[in-house]
């Protein structure tokens, strides 16, 4: 039998960048593809593209399976809190959903004082802000402190800038993105999800710092929880076991979701501006094994990676699943 050393090297030139199906209403996303079908139904086609410094910097085996498999552990075990579009995984890539009409905001929940970009608390804080987000933060805070209690901050989706623009809870209403009744019922559900998975993170030896929620609303009204759900692209974990010693001699905690990549590629003086510099493939390699080590220390489900080259297998089961003819190619 294979070592999974072997086969994440042999799946690397193979990574799943792109797929095109023969669906109408396709949207390109930097991760995700999705394609709108009949009876109010979106398919959510999950590559193995790696999105940092807001574009693409590279594809990594096995990414995308990650994200869809875990996402789906997610939403199953937060259904009981709200409602969420998943209705069926046909393929470990592939994410059938109930079509919904995203919000305009991004629900970001915070458990500490961390973060370096510009809508990070850390770095308002840093900056000399006091007040953050409509909170009041007092003197004398550290960087990676925990805050007392989970707090909500959150941005436009883009912006005018077409840059995350902050927002405070208030000015959500305030703006008209959403109404004060389904604000309130977003907030409730993001704190309580938050907690479930600090929780479930907990006994994974994980901490669960802060993370991005998309909710939409259904045909009928109903508020449901979308996209993607406490994955090492839109969470930032840290090791828990490491952590009290390591915050109380001010040391940065070992991360445990993709902002090494972020680091590696600060290291060689990058920063999201201009071209970016060629990376190792072991840097990949290194990728890929962490994020199948995320997957199966949260779910605690031992990763079984699926057939490479995805668009065959992928056309192959949508077909089964009565999605796409099977074999067609566009």
């Amino acid at each position: 039998m294979k070592k999974r050393t072997e086969i994440f090297s042999e799946a690397l030139p193979l990574a799943f960048a792109e797929i095109e199906l023969p669906l109408p209403d396709h949207y390109h996303g930097k991760v995700r593809d999705s394609y709108l079908l009949a009876g109010n139904r979106r398919l959510l086609v999950t590559t193995d593209r790696l999105s940092a410094f807001d574009r693409v910097l590279a594809c990594v085996p096995y990414k995308g399976q990650v994200l869809n498999q875990l996402s789906a552990w997610w939403f199953a075990n937060t259904a009981s809190i709200i409602p969420n579009h998943l209705l069926s995984l046909p393929d470990p890539n592939a994410l059938l959903a109930e079509n919904v009409e995203p919000f305009l905001v991004e629900v970001i929940v915070r458990g500490y004082l961390t973060g370096v970009t510009s809508t990070a608390l850390w770095r308002r804080y840093e900056l000399g802000e006091r007040q953050i987000y409509g909170y009041t933060f007092q003197e004398g805070l550290r960087k990676n402190q925990a805050l007392p209690e989970p707090i909500i901050t959150p941005t436009t989706k883009g912006g005018p800038s077409g840059h995350d623009e902050r927002l405070t809870s208030a000015e959500v209403v305030s703006h008209g993105l959403l109404d004060a009744a389904a604000w309130d019922q977003v907030q409730a559900a993001a704190l309580q999800i938050f907690r479930r998975g600090q929780a479930l993170a907990e006994q994974a030896g994980l901490i669960l710092v802060d993370t991005k929620y998309e909710f939409g609303r259904a045909a009928d009204g109903r508020i449901l929880l979308i996209d993607e759900v406490h994955t090492p692209d839109s969470s930032r974990f840290w090791k828990a076991g490491t952590y009290p010693e390591r915050f109380a001699a001010g040391v940065e905690p070992e991360n445990f979701d993709k902002e090494f990549v972020r680091l590696a590629y600060a290291a060689q003086g990058y920063r999201g501006e201009g071209e970016p510099p060629q990376m190792p493939e072991s840097l990949w390699l290194e990728t890929s094994q962490r994020y199948v080590a995320i997957y199966e220390m949260l779910s605690g489900q031992e990763f079984v990676p699926g057939e490479y080259p995805v668009g065959p297998r992928l056309r192959s089961n949508l077909g089964k699943a009565g999605l796409v003819l099977e074999g067609s190619a566009a």
